[in-house]
């Protein structure tokens, strides 16, 4: 498991990193914290915080968060109904 998050951290990263060639990659790293809202010290920086933000770094700033857009529903009745049960998907 730890090895496929590690895979998806170099994927994410790797191109937003070139980007950003001066940098290197404590000071990056820093700077994602810093772009997500984390305010704790580095070390305690989460993978899931940068998966996610690297994830939506370059998406629009009301775009729907990976892996929560699958349970959207625009209309409230509809998901209401759907959380229970009353209509099958």
């Amino acid at each position: 498991m730890k090895c496929k998050r590690l895979n998806e951290v170099i994927e994410l990263l790797q191109p937003e990193w070139q980007k950003e060639p001066d940098l290197n990659l404590l000071q990056f790293l820093q700077k994602l914290a810093d772009e997500a809202g984390f305010k704790g010290p580095l070390v305690d920086l989460s993978d899931d915080i940068l998966i996610y933000h690297l994830k939506m770094r370059s998406s629009a700033k009301d775009a729907a968060i990976p892996g929560l857009q699958k349970d959207y529903e625009e209309d409230f009745k509809t998901a209401l109904l759907k959380a229970r049960g009353v209509i099958k998907e």
